[in-house]
């Protein structure tokens, strides 16, 4: 099937576009649902700013509603009760499920945020069914252990289901942040309630749709779409809900912080964001290869990632020689139409965040950046297109080497040595990935220990894998998606202690 698709025109895309069935009400305890309020909003393509649908907008009301349901289905058992067998096989035809609706939601991903159309089929789908697949399978190859409590007693530590999840997620990768959520929470037995982006709801509706299809009882998937104020802040508040799993900005993040505190005390994991460095040493040799990567870690999915690495901070030394090629290699990328195949980089989301792109090249022009393109591009669509950036030039302490701009805009910053280039990638308030190209194992080992991020990548930029945690430190947040140690997010302990004697 993907192969087939990869293998469309843009006019073939365009006509499956057009005669593409948007569902747009929110699905709670197994079926779709208007909002109790009856109200909608509206749902804009980047494409060409035209409206795609109207979307429920669910309030306090609509998120009790979805606890509700998620409560009974995890207080009755009809899936935490299940052997873990039972629920890998339900997962399993969940994430085959996807692969043959790939077209659908490879569409909905598309028009919703802007995506090349053949990313969404090749990455975005592809690996949400991954990520599900991968958790069914590890799901019952996990133990619990055993205490070394002697002969007179039988000491059990037990990981059990936390009981109902709230999952916010971002718009930048609707379907892959929420498969990272969806699949631990799932399969060590939780019911979740999930509030997409207001930007991107139409792919977890179709995704809450099939997980019913695969098995999955009702109530145990509920999807609450609406806005953050309102959708968002009220699962957030909840008192029977018993974590909250966040990923976006730091500033809502620390709302969610908020609301918790003024509820129930709730759990909350936050991924909130990153300043990324990608940091070239003197020595780096392959400096083709570290210009491929710079220039792919901003411009990729129009800087709209939460680890793109935004900092180039570069040896003096090689500066000369890498920035020609940072700047090729981004003048390459094709801006446009994301149903057009040629396609390498599709539009910013919506107006407000290409407003804010185009004020952050505002503001590094008066802090006394050199800005490099950034031009607002005219496609005649009405879409929110933007060409890469590059600012150079730039201090280290200013508002656009510090502040996350969520745009294919790259911040260059300079430095003499290791020590220095060291200190600045380290000085910013995020800590979620960071990148070091050198020609040395053993420098890339040492500064890769002294780097403070989640995830440091050495002589390469962006690799992943669902066996890899992800997640970050300091403003960045807490707590890890993927792995086998985001079960542990999902699930708490139980020490249950047997006399023997």
């Amino acid at each position: 099937m993907s192969a087939e698709l990869l293998g469309r025109t843009r006019d073939e895309w365009t006509k499956a576009a057009d005669n593409l069935s948007i569902e747009s009400r929110m699905f709670v305890d197994g079926g779709y649902r208007d909002a109790t309020s009856g109200e909608t909003f509206e749902s804009r393509t980047p494409r060409d700013g035209s409206v795609l649908a109207r979307v429920a907008r669910g309030g306090a009301d609509d998120v009790d509603r979805a606890v509700r349901a998620a409560r009974a289905a995890f207080d009755d058992g009809r899936w935490r009760s299940l052997a873990p067998r039972a629920r890998k096989q339900v997962l399993l035809r969940w994430a085959e499920l996807i692969r043959e609706h790939t077209e659908e939601l490879a569409l909905l991903e598309t028009l919703d945020v802007g995506k090349p159309v053949n990313e969404s089929v090749r990455v975005d789908v592809a690996s949400a069914a991954y990520c599900i697949q991968w958790y069914a399978e590890a799901l019952d190859k996990t133990y619990d252990e055993v205490a070394p409590s002697g002969e007179g007693s039988l000491v059990t530590i037990t990981r059990e289901p936390l009981g109902v999840v709230g999952a916010v997620v971002p718009w930048n990768y609707p379907l892959i942040i929420t498969s990272w959520k969806l699949a631990p929470a799932l399969a060590t037995g939780n019911s979740v309630v999930l509030k997409p982006a207001e930007q991107s709801s139409l792919s977890a509706l179709l995704l809450a749709r099939l997980a019913v299809e695969a098995g999955i009882p009702d109530g145990v998937l509920n999807v609450v779409t609406g806005l953050g104020p309102e959708a968002g802040a009220a699962l957030g508040r909840h008192p029977d809900v018993d974590k909250i799993a966040f990923t976006g900005s730091g500033e809502v993040g620390r709302m969610f912080l908020g609301y918790a505190a003024e509820s129930n005390g709730k759990q909350v994991q936050l991924e909130a964001g990153g300043k990324s460095p990608q940091l070239v040493l003197a020595d780096a040799s392959n400096l083709t290869a570290a210009a491929e990567a710079v220039a792919w870690g901003i411009c990729y999915n129009a800087g709209q990632t939460c680890n793109a690495g935004s900092r180039l901070v570069v040896d003096r030394a090689v500066r000369e020689e890498l920035m020609p090629q940072v700047l090729e290699v981004a003048r390459s990328f094709v801006v446009g139409d994301p149903l057009d195949p040629a396609t390498t980089m599709g539009p910013i989301v919506d107006q407000r965040q290409l407003d804010r792109v185009l004020a952050y090249l505002d503001i590094g022009r008066d802090e006394g950046a050199e800005v490099i393109g950034g031009a607002r591009v005219a496609t005649g669509t009405g879409g929110y297109y933007v060409e890469p950036a590059v600012l150079d030039k730039v201090s280290n302490d200013s508002r656009v080497a510090q502040e996350e701009i969520f745009g294919p805009v790259l911040s260059v910053v300079e430095f003499d040595g290791l020590e220095e280039g060291l200190r600045l990638a380290n000085q910013t308030s995020y800590g979620l990935a960071a990148s070091v190209w050198t020609s040395d194992l053993a420098t890339g080992h040492r500064v890769a220990r002294q780097l403070r991020a989640g995830t440091v990548w050495v002589n390469t930029f962006d690799a992943t894998d669902v066996f890899a945690p992800f997640g970050g430190f300091k403003a960045s947040g807490a707590g890890r998606d993927k792995s086998l140690h985001a079960l542990d997010e999902y699930t708490g302990l139980k020490t249950t202690w047997f006399d023997l004697s």
